[in-house]
């Protein structure tokens, strides 16, 4: 099945609207979406009726920001009711912070000499409450500063540089419990790009997620290599998880990979989406 199951929106760090991510994922051959944005569920409603609209399959999805240890991870919930009580206000509170985040950001910022950056990067965010760090990259970009976000991140917003602002997200505890309780499978994402972690950090960070009732992992993901798939897949089998498939999809100049057009996950991998029934994704 050609399934996406990370993709963003405006609603989050996304270029399109909700309805345009669906629409041009059913352009590329989707035929199952999930709507993943950082710690929000807006944009639920508005996809879930475009993809019906189209007769592609769906269901809700976000990508909650987890603190382990001093490292920010992201697991995602899929097939979440978006309408969850204690899954929405959790995610409220972690926007909250998101906002006091932002004004440290830029007033990091202001001490290597970049000014107005708090209110460049509100301009890129359709959503006031969701200023994050690809918004004061895509400011950056426009005024001048650097080529592209990329390279923004890497001279300003990563660990260790400028703009960079340590932060408290949800416990994994809190993110598992959010999307469990609203109905959702939690799924690590991107593994790989947790490459600050040792081989024994990320075992015990797995193994905590597995505890707390995670159940899959991102396998193909919009930045793994095929090695990195493989090293995932064979994590996959060992713990007995899912594997998910997701083009971490932001906007058509921004990403790796163009949403719905994923590599395919190895076929002996149980695919997360063998936990839904065929009537809620929507297909036979």
């Amino acid at each position: 099945m050609n399934a996406d199951l990370h993709c963003h929106s405006a609603v989050s760090d996304g270029w399109l609207t909700p309805a345009e991510v669906v629409r041009r994922a059913r352009a590329n051959g989707a035929e199952l979406l999930a709507l993943t944005d950082h710690d929000e569920v807006g944009g639920v409603a508005e996809a879930a009726a475009e993809a019906a609209a189209l007769g592609l399959g769906f269901v809700g999805g976000v990508e909650v920001s987890v603190s382990w240890g001093d490292e920010t991870l992201h697991v995602v919930g899929l097939g979440v009711d978006a309408e969850n009580p204690a899954l929405c206000a959790g995610l409220a509170q972690v926007r909250s912070r998101r906002l006091a985040r932002a004004g440290q950001m830029a007033a990091a910022l202001e001490q290597v000499g970049l000014r107005g950056v708090l209110e460049g990067a509100r301009r890129f965010a359709r959503n006031p409450d969701m200023i994050g760090r690809a918004h004061f990259a895509r400011h950056l970009v426009a005024s001048g500063v650097a080529r592209d976000v990329h390279s923004v991140f890497d001279h300003y917003l990563s660990r260790g540089k400028p703009g960079f602002v340590a932060h408290q997200w949800a416990t994994l505890a809190e993110a598992v419990g959010w999307i469990r309780g609203a109905g959702g499978v939690a799924v690590v994402a991107h593994p790989a790009r947790y490459h600050r972690m040792s081989a024994t950090e990320l075992d015990k960070f797995f193994n905590a997620f597995i505890a707390e009732g995670g159940e899959g992992v991102e396998v193909v993901a919009g930045a793994h290599t095929t090695d990195e798939m493989l090293r995932f897949a064979s994590l996959a089998r060992r713990k007995g998880l899912l594997a998910s498939r997701g083009s971490d999809f932001h906007g058509p100049d921004e990403s790796v990979v163009d949403v719905g057009r994923c590599n395919p996950l190895p076929p002996d991998l149980a695919p997360v989406w063998s936990r839904w029934n065929k009537l809620l994704m929507g297909v036979e």
